[in-house]
């Protein structure tokens, strides 16, 4: 019996590309939905999720991922994890892969395919709430798909972290600011990007000015938020799924439930807006993207890292 390979970073350093992968995640809605499933169990802030997806022509997949916010105090990573990738038709594993590797990859993936469907053709400044590993990724990842982008700025509530991110950011493909003042910046930004473990809203809806897009990743659990209740209320609502936000995750099950938005109010997903059913209707438009980051698009992301690696 063949071994299993285990792919990690160093098997595909330097093989992939922004732009390919948010290519690849825009033909995987082209497909027909696939099935998806999400287990999360929790014990005080820390966190077991595990998402499992299947695609026709793309197989089967399985991401499991601890998160420990504690281990940061200990400087040790919050996140651990991995994922199985089946064979759709023999259900054979095909290759376990560094769940940090897919990740890293897929979430900005899913932000940049979302901000390249719905921001303005013109918007030209960048601000990132955040300076962890999803916010190294945003300035890779935005820049490399939207030529329009001149700047990005990064505000965070350690204002260390955000000068040591600007700082290892040096070198990105367009000028790495810190923001100090997070009002005045979202007076300017585009598109603003949250990137946070916030549980409680950091975004208030009164900052934004007409036009911005706004794309909210960090929450994931149903007690998490990154957006107050006036921001929904303003913009016009779109996710990367449905099935794997709206009943899931705090942003929007939570003024579900209190009745400030609606399910109506989800004008529609990446499917959706691929197939060009749903958009930005005009410049004027408050557009806010949830990123929920499902299986699928983790199975998505799994078949690209395994091509660039060669299996």
């Amino acid at each position: 019996m063949a071994a299993i390979p285990v792919i990690g970073p160093e098997d595909v350093a330097g093989r992939l590309s922004w732009p390919a992968l948010v290519d690849a995640l825009a033909e995987g809605h082209r497909r027909p939905p696939g099935k998806v499933g999400d287990l999360l169990l929790s014990q005080g802030k820390d966190a077991l999720l595990s998402r499992a997806a299947w695609i026709d022509g793309l197989g089967i997949g399985v991401k499991s991922v601890t998160v420990i916010p504690g281990n940061e105090a200990a400087g040790r990573p919050t996140i651990h994890g991995a994922m199985l990738v089946f064979d759709g038709e023999t259900g054979a594993v095909r290759a376990v892969v560094d769940s940090a590797l897919i990740t890293y990859w897929k979430t900005a993936a899913d932000s940049v395919l979302g901000a390249r469907l719905l921001a303005r053709p013109d918007a030209a400044y960048l601000l990132i709430l955040g300076a962890g590993t999803v916010a190294r990724s945003l300035i890779e990842a935005y820049p490399a798909v939207l030529p329009s982008l001149q700047r990005i700025s990064v505000w965070n509530r350690s204002a260390t972290r955000a000068a040591a991110l600007v700082e290892a950011s040096a070198d990105a493909r367009v000028p790495v600011a810190q923001a100090t003042d997070l009002s005045a910046a979202l007076a300017e930004a585009d598109i603003v990007a949250t990137a946070t473990m916030a549980t409680a809203p950091i975004l208030r809806g009164a900052d934004l000015h007409p036009g911005t897009h706004v794309d909210l990743i960090g929450a994931f659990r149903p007690d998490m938020r990154e957006a107050d209740d006036e921001v929904l209320r303003r913009g016009h609502l779109f996710v990367d799924s449905r099935e794997t936000t709206l009943d899931h995750i705090g942003e929007l099950k939570d003024p579900l439930a209190r009745g400030v938005i609606g399910r109506d109010d989800v004008l529609g997903d990446l499917h959706d807006l691929v197939a060009g059913r749903a958009g930005r209707l005009d410049d004027a438009a408050i557009t806010v993207f949830k990123n929920g980051g499902g299986a699928h698009l983790d199975l998505m992301t799994a078949g690209v890292i395994l091509e660039a690696w060669g299996g």
